[in-house]
């Protein structure tokens, strides 16, 4: 008996862990595909296209730091009583202030600018067109892994599935995110497979960061209500400091506008469902 529980536990144990690499790899796989937009598209996103879309991704992040990372972090010191907003507080902080000191530091450039941001520096337009995205997709990366990490530790009211909840909620937004990528890449100059390739890669930090907060994760317990909030902070800095002003922009915001409620809602009905 003892040999046939220890043989269902593995086989447990072993899909778990499966269970956790799929799910950080699945904002990549949303990635990709977005970015496989252009060997079907013969010529640029339009605006309004564009501006839907970056509304939708907006929409997405804003609930998934709200309801995956937000709220769960303030249950976790539910115990504190008034106090137990304050891990909330300080990680939400202190992401944004983190993502802010990153984007001084990165030489990157925005698409649909020319002013290159940062330090100086003689890395080429796609490199820095490239960089950017990196730093878009660090949060999201972070989110995923510290809510799986929450999960794997039982920490909290946090499940494998609303972990998995959120990494669906951000591949579903990466699937316009990695057209809006490639596309502008392919209309700088660049292949169709290489503006495929680059626009792939840019999604590679994301389950790279989210395996590292994972692996740590028996580490970050103590902090995970600070790290839970620390991703929302970081991902909301995204959202107010880049989608939403270039959504806004212009002609036709009422698309981003209506982007964005579509997006909000997906997510939070993701997340209440299957969490």
């Amino acid at each position: 008996m003892s040999i046939i529980l220890f043989i269902f536990a593995t086989i447990i144990n072993k899909v778990y862990i499966m269970g956790i690499v799929i799910g950080l790899l699945i904002p990549l796989l949303g990635t990709m595909l977005g970015a496989a937009f252009v060997f079907f598209m013969k010529e640029d996103m339009s605006p309004r296209v564009r501006k839907s879309l970056l509304g939708f991704a907006s929409g997405v992040m804003v609930a998934a730091s709200v309801w995956s990372l937000l709220i769960p972090s303030i249950e976790m010191e539910a115990g504190r009583g008034a106090w137990s907003v304050l891990p909330a507080a300080v990680g939400f902080l202190a992401g944004v202030g983190f993502l802010l000191l990153l984007d001084e530091l990165t030489p990157h450039l925005h698409l649909g600018t020319n002013t290159p941001e940062g330090p100086r520096s003689k890395l080429s337009r796609t490199a820095m067109l490239a960089m950017a995205v990196t730093i878009h997709n660090l949060p999201e990366g972070m989110a995923v892994g510290v809510v799986f990490a929450a999960a794997s530790q039982g920490v909290g009211d946090v499940t494998i599935a609303s972990a998995i909840a959120v990494s669906l909620g951000i591949a579903i937004q990466n699937i316009p995110e990695g057209a809006i990528i490639s596309m502008p890449m392919c209309a700088e100059g660049n292949s169709k497979r290489r503006s495929f390739l680059l626009g792939s890669l840019s999604g590679i930090v994301e389950p790279l960061g989210g395996l590292a907060v994972v692996l740590l994760a028996s580490w970050l317990t103590p902090i995970l209500p600070y790290m839970l909030s620390f991703a929302a902070g970081a991902m909301c800095y995204v959202v107010v400091e880049e989608l939403i002003p270039e959504a806004s922009s212009g002609e036709h915001s009422n698309l981003s506008t209506i982007g964005f409620a579509i997006g909000f809602v997906l997510m939070m009905i993701l997340d209440v469902v299957m969490g």
